[in-house]
Order: C-alpha cells, then structure tokens, then sequence
C-alpha cells in the first residue's frame, strides 16, 4: 500500500458496486472498496485534490472498474 491508502479502513471481502447512473457493477477487491469509498467521500465534500488522488490510483490499479464506477 501506498502512504496515503495505508491510512483507509480496509475490510476483508470483496464486494459488489453499482454505477447508479449506467446501472452497470463490478467486483472490487477490500482495497478497492476503500479506495472507491474516499473517492465518494472526497467528491461529496469538495476535497478535488484528495478525490484526483484517488482517482489516479483506481485507474491505474482496476481501469476496466474505474470505467464502469468512476469515468
């Protein structure tokens, strides 16, 4: 893990999100999970900075769930 994901709350399964807007879901790993959720966390309370960070990371980590989730 990375400096900043180090400090995310991880679980311990995968689970199944949904794209509200496409309908569409996929699979992610806990640390995607985690990661997804302060990129929701950061966009609903104006942190861009924090949110790019994030995003950075999805893409370069899952792209093919970053396009269904977050693009």
């Amino acid at each position: 893990m990375s400096d900043w994901t180090s400090q995310l709350t991880v679980g311990k399964n995968e689970e199944r999100v949904g794209n509200p807007f496409s309908g569409q879901s996929a699979v992610l790993q806990p640390l995607e999970v985690a990661v997804y959720d302060y990129i929701k966390g950061c966009e609903a309370t104006n942190q861009w900075n924090e949110m790019q960070k994030g995003l950075d990371w999805f893409r370069s980590k899952n792209p093919a769930a970053y396009m269904i989730l977050l693009d």
